[in-house]
C-alpha cells in the first residue's frame, strides 16, 4: 500500500469536489461503501469488490480505471463525488467512503482554492455567442494585414539591398550595411511601440468579444511584439527598457528571463529587484468563453517568479514574495509580502526558491552591459547579416546573375542543378558545421563559469553562460536525434553525464533543455519523455550560480517537467506529467509523484508492466535492433524531408530573383506570403502521407511495437509554422487539414495538439496560449493513446494540459496551468482546475441562452465594451 508521504501536503480541491453530491442528510458510511463497491465492480467487471482491497495493489486497477470510477460516482446524485487525488490519498473503498463522509458533512466550511473577487472569476453565466460573419471578417482583415506587412517588408528589403550593392569596396559595403541594417533594426523595434500607442493607447482592465475590432487591435499589437527583434534581448536590461516604453511600470534592477512577451503592458507592474525565470507567463490577458479579458498583474519589490509558472490576470505578489517552479496564481489570488507559495493553484510553502546569494550589480553595470550589447548588435551582427547577404549574392554566380535584368533565364536543367547544389550546401552544411560547433565552442565558453560559485549578473561570465545555453539548446538537433538510440550519444557529446547507458531506443524525447549541459547527471536506466527542463542555474536579481542537477537511476520522467538542482528524488521514481519536483523532505525512492504540489502514488501498476518481458536481455536485443533500424530510416527520411523543404524554398527564391529583374519589387513583396503557404501545405502533406491519410487508432502497446514507431515518426514532422496562425481563423483550417475534428469559430491562441486525428473539438471553443491536448502517454516501456473530446464552448486556460481518453462537456472550463488526467469526464458547464484537476467550488450553473435556438437568434458586437482606449 502506497500512502501519502507525511512530508508532502496534499492540497485540496477534494472538498470542493464533493460538495456537489449528497441530498440533505445523505447516505451513511456503510451505504456509501456498498454503493462504491457496486460502482467499482461494474468498472473492473467483477462480481464483488472487497471494501478493504487496495485499488492498485490488490485489484490491479490503474489511474484510467479509477478515473472512470470517479466519473460514474459523479453522475450519482446520492453519492459524494470523488477526485483522483482522493483515490490516491484513500486507496480503499472503506477509507474513501469514510473520508468523503467527513468532508461532505455540512458543518465544516470548504475553503475555496481562489481568493478572487466576483469580478475576477469565471462565474459569468453568459457566454458570448459565436458570429460567423464577425469570424470571417476578422480573418479577412488579418490576411490583408499580413499581406500588406509582407509586401512592405519585401519592398524595403529589396530597396536596401540595391543601395548596399551599389557600394564600392569592402569599407563602403560595411558602412552601407551598418546604416541600412541599423535603421531597419530600429524601425522594427519602434514600430510595435508606435502601433500600440496609436491603436490602443493605454490598456485597461475589462473584457470584449473575440473576432471584433477590439480583438483585432489586440491581435495586431501581439503579432508585432512577437515579431520584434527585441525578443532576442530577453535577460538583458535593454528588454526591461523596452517594456517600459510599451507602458509597463517596472522598477530598477528587474531581471526578466522569460520569452513570454506580455501584451497588455500597461497592466503590468513589477517592483525593483524582482526576478522572473524563463517560460513564466504574465500576458495581462486571457480568452474565456468567447471573450478576451484583460487585468492587472502586480509584482512587488524583490519578488521571485519560478520557471514554467502562470500568472493569470488579477493576480498580485507582495514585496519579497516567492512563487515556486511549475506553479500558478488563479484570478484574484495573491501572495502576501514575504510569503512563499507554490503549486497549481498556489498554496503556502516553507521552501526558499532564491538559492543564490546576492552580488554587487548596480545601475552602472547594467548600463555598461546594455551598451556593449548594442555595440555588438550594430557594429557586428547587423552588418554581418546584411553584408553577408550581399556577399552571398556576389560570390555565388547562381544567385548574382539572376538579379540582373539583362541576364537570360537558365535552362531548366541548370536551374534545377543550381537549386539542388545551393540547398544541399546550405542545409547539410548547417547540420555538419552546426554539430562541430555545438560540441566544441560551448565547452570552451563554459570553462569560464565555475560550478557552485556565485557571479554577478551582466558581466563577462553571465554573457558566456547565456551564449553557451543558447547554443546547446538549439531545438533542431534534439528534434533530429530524439526518440531514437542516437539521442544518448548526442547528449553525451553535448556534455551530459549519462552514467552507464541502458539503451531502450526511447531514452529521451525530442524536447529537452537545460541551463548548462555540463552539470547534468542522469542515472542508468532512466527514461525521459518530452518537455523536460533541467534547471541547473539559480538566479537572483543581481547574481547567478550554476550547479549540478542529478536525476536518479531507473526513473521515468513524464511530460512537461521542471527538474531543479537539488530535486529530492532518488532511485526508481515515476514523475508524472507536469509534476512539481520536491525540493524538501526525504529523498523519494520507489514511488511515483503526481501533482503540484506533489503527492505519492504507486510507482507502477499492472498494465504498465505487461510488456516487461520484452525488456529481458534476449528479447530486448532483438526488438531494439529492429527499432534502431526503423529509427535510422526515420532519421534519414526526415533529413530528406527537411532538405527538400529547403530545396523548394531555394528554388522559389532563385525564381523570384530571376523575375525580380523584370517584375521588380512586386515579386519580392509576395515572397513571404507565398513561402508561408508553401511551407504549410508541404508539412501538412508530409504528415498526412506519413500517416497514410488514415486516422490513428487508440493503442496499448510496447515501445517495441511497430505501431509506436509509426507514432514516433509522426512526432518528427515540424510544426513551428503553426505559430504564425495563432489567434486567427486560419489555425482551424490548418488543424482540419491535419485531421483534427474541429468545429466552427474555434479560437486557438497557441494550443498544441500531439495526435491530431484522435482529437475532437466542438464549436466556439476557446484554447489559450500554451494549452496542450495530448492524446497519449508513455510510462516506462508501455505506450497508451486514446481519443480526447472537447464539447462546444469549452475553455482551456493558459498552460492547461489535457491527457488522453478525456471527455470535456459543453461549456466546461479548465483553469490555467491545470492537468486533466487521463480518462477524466468533465460534466457540462463545470469548472475544473488544479494539478491534478478537480471540480472547483465556484463552478457556475448551466447558463441561460446556450441552446441552439438562443444562439441562432443572438449576435453581439459589443466592441464598445473593449478595454482599449
Amino acid at each position: 500500500m502506497v500512502d501519502q508521504s507525511s512530508d508532502i501536503f496534499i492540497s485540496g480541491l477534494d472538498g470542493a469536489a464533493v460538495t456537489g453530491g449528497g441530498n440533505g442528510a445523505g447516505p451513511t458510511v456503510e451505504d456509501t461503501e456498498r454503493e462504491f463497491a457496486e460502482v467499482l465492480a461494474g468498472v473492473v467487471k467483477a462480481d464483488h469488490v472487497p471494501t478493504d482491497s487496495h485499488f492498485f495493489d490488490d485489484l490491479g486497477a490503474n489511474s484510467l480505471v479509477m478515473a472512470q470510477f470517479c466519473a460514474r460516482v459523479r453522475k450519482r446524485s446520492d453519492l459524494p463525488s470523488a477526485s483522483m487525488k482522493d483515490i490516491y490519498r484513500y486507496p480503499t473503498i472503506r477509507s474513501l467512503a469514510a473520508a468523503l463522509a467527513v468532508t461532505a458533512a455540512p458543518a465544516p466550511a470548504v475553503t475555496p482554492i481562489s481568493t478572487a473577487s466576483p469580478a475576477a472569476t469565471d462565474r459569468s453565466p453568459e457566454a458570448t455567442p459565436g458570429s460567423t460573419g464577425r469570424y470571417v471578417f476578422c480573418g479577412a482583415v488579418q490576411l490583408l494585414v499580413f499581406l500588406g506587412y509582407s509586401f512592405f517588408f519585401g519592398l524595403v528589403t529589396a530597396s536596401g539591398y540595391e543601395w548596399v550593392a551599389s557600394g564600392s569596396g569592402l569599407v563602403d559595403i560595411y558602412v552601407r550595411s551598418l546604416l541600412f541594417g541599423g535603421v531597419g533594426f530600429l524601425l522594427l523595434c519602434l514600430f510595435p511601440i508606435a502601433a500600440k500607442w496609436i491603436l490602443v493607447g493605454r490598456w485597461k482592465a475589462g473584457e470584449f468579444p473575440l473576432w471584433g475590432l477590439a480583438y483585432l487591435r489586440l491581435w495586431l499589437v501581439k503579432v508585432l511584439l512577437h515579431a520584434n527583434p527585441m525578443v532576442f534581448f530577453v535577460g538583458n536590461p535593454l528588454y526591461v527598457l523596452y517594456l517600459r516604453a510599451l507602458g509597463a511600470r517596472i522598477g530598477a534592477g528587474v531581471t526578466i528571463l522569460s520569452r513570454s512577451v506580455p501584451v497588455c503592458t500597461d497592466l503590468l507592474t513589477i517592483g525593483s529587484g524582482t526576478v522572473i525565470r524563463k517560460e513564466a507567463s504574465f500576458l495581462g490577458y486571457r480568452a474565456h468563453a468567447g471573450r478576451i479579458r484583460t487585468g492587472p498583474v502586480t509584482l512587488g519589490r524583490d519578488v521571485f517568479v519560478g520557471e514554467k509558472t502562470v500568472l493569470d490576470i488579477d493576480t498580485a505578489m507582495g514585496d519579497g514574495a516567492q512563487l515556486g517552479h511549475a506553479s500558478s496564481l488563479y484570478p484574484g489570488q495573491s501572495v502576501p509580502a514575504g510569503r512563499r507559495m507554490h503549486g497549481s493553484p498556489a498554496e503556502p510553502t516553507g521552501i526558499d526558491y532564491v538559492r543564490v546569494a546576492p552580488a554587487r550589480c548596480g545601475t552602472l553595470r547594467r548600463t555598461w552591459f546594455g551598451l556593449v550589447t548594442l555595440a555588438q548588435m550594430f557594429l557586428l551582427y547587423v552588418p554581418l547579416a546584411v553584408g553577408g547577404m550581399y556577399m552571398l549574392f556576389a560570390q555565388i554566380p547562381a544567385l548574382g546573375k539572376r538579379i540582373q535584368s539583362d541576364t537570360p533565364m537558365n535552362s531548366p536543367s541548370e536551374f534545377f542543378t543550381d537549386a539542388v547544389l545551393l540547398s544541399a550546401a546550405l542545409f547539410f552544411g548547417f547540420v555538419v558545421l552546426g554539430l562541430a560547433v555545438l560540441f566544441t565552442v560551448p565547452r570552451l565558453v563554459g570553462l569560464v563559469v565555475e560550478p557552485d560559485r556565485t557571479y554577478a549578473l551582466y558581466g563577462f561570465r553571465y554573457a558566456a553562460h547565456r551564449a553557451a545555453a543558447r547554443m546547446t539548446n538549439i531545438k533542431f538537433f534534439a528534434w533530429l536525434f530524439g526518440d531514437s538510440s542516437y539521442i544518448v550519444h548526442y547528449l553525451r557529446f553535448l556534455g551530459y553525464d549519462l552514467s552507464r547507458i541502458e539503451q531502450t531506443g526511447s531514452n529521451f524525447g525530442t524536447e529537452v533543455q537545460h541551463e548548462t549541459p555540463y552539470l547534468v547527471r542522469v542515472g542508468t536506466g532512466t527514461m525521459v519523455a518530452d518537455g523536460l527542463s533541467i534547471v541547473n542555474a539559480d538566479f537572483s536579481s543581481t547574481s547567478f550560480r550554476v550547479s549540478r542537477a542529478s536525476i536518479g537511476p531507473r526513473n521515468f520522467i513524464g511530460n512537461n517537467i521542471v527538474y531543479p538542482a537539488g530535486g529530492r528524488t532518488g532511485e526508481n521514481c515515476l514523475l508524472a506529467t507536469k509534476v512539481m519536483v520536491p525540493l524538501d523532505g526525504p529523498v523519494r525512492e520507489g514511488v511515483g509523484l503526481l501533482g503540484s504540489p506533489p503527492f505519492e502514488i504507486p510507482r507502477t501498476v499492472e498494465r504498465d508492466v505487461q510488456f516487461d518481458h520484452l525488456r529481458t536481455e534476449q528479447e530486448l536485443g532483438r526488438h531494439l535492433a529492429a527499432k534502431n533500424r526503423y529509427n535510422t530510416r526515420t532519421l534519414l527520411l526526415f533529413l530528406l524531408v527537411r532538405w527538400f523543404h529547403v530545396f523548394v524554398l531555394t528554388a522559389f527564391g532563385l525564381a523570384t530573383e530571376t523575375l525580380y529583374g523584370t517584375l521588380g519589387h512586386v515579386v519580392l513583396g509576395a515572397y513571404i506570403a507565398i513561402t508561408l503557404t508553401l511551407t504549410t501545405l508541404y508539412f501538412v502533406l508530409c504528415e498526412r502521407c506519413i500517416g497514410s491519410f488514415r486516422r490513428l487508432r487508440p493503442q496499448l502497446c510496447s515501445i517495441y511495437d511497430p505501431a509506436f514507431w509509426r507514432q514516433e515518426r509522426l512526432w518528427k514532422v515540424p510544426e513551428n509554422y503553426l505559430n504564425v496562425f495563432n489567434g486567427t481563423p486560419f489555425k482551424s483550417v490548418v488543424w482540419r487539414l491535419l485531421g483534427v475534428r474541429i468545429g466552427r469559430r474555434v479560437f486557438d491562441d497557441g494550443c498544441h495538439i500531439t495526435e491530431r486525428t484522435l482529437t475532437a473539438i466542438g464549436d466556439d471553443c476557446t484554447l489559450n496560449v500554451g494549452s496542450k491536448i495530448q492524446c497519449h502517454s508513455q510510462e516506462d516501456g508501455t505506450f497508451k493513446s486514446d481519443h480526447t473530446t472537447l464539447g462546444a464552448r469549452c475553455t482551456l486556460g493558459v498552460g492547461a494540459h489535457v491527457h488522453y481518453g478525456v471527455t470535456i462537456g459543453d461549456g466546461a472550463v479548465l483553469a490555467p496551468d491545470s492537468f486533466l488526467m487521463k480518462g477524466e469526464e468533465v460534466p457540462p458547464y463545470a469548472r475544473w482546475g488544479g494539478n491534478p484537476a478537480g471540480q472547483m467550488s465556484d463552478a457556475p450553473a448551466r447558463p441561460v441562452g446556450t441552446g441552439p435556438a438562443d444562439r441562432e437568434g443572438t449576435r453581439r458586437t459589443d466592441d464598445d465594451a473593449a478595454t482599449a482606449s
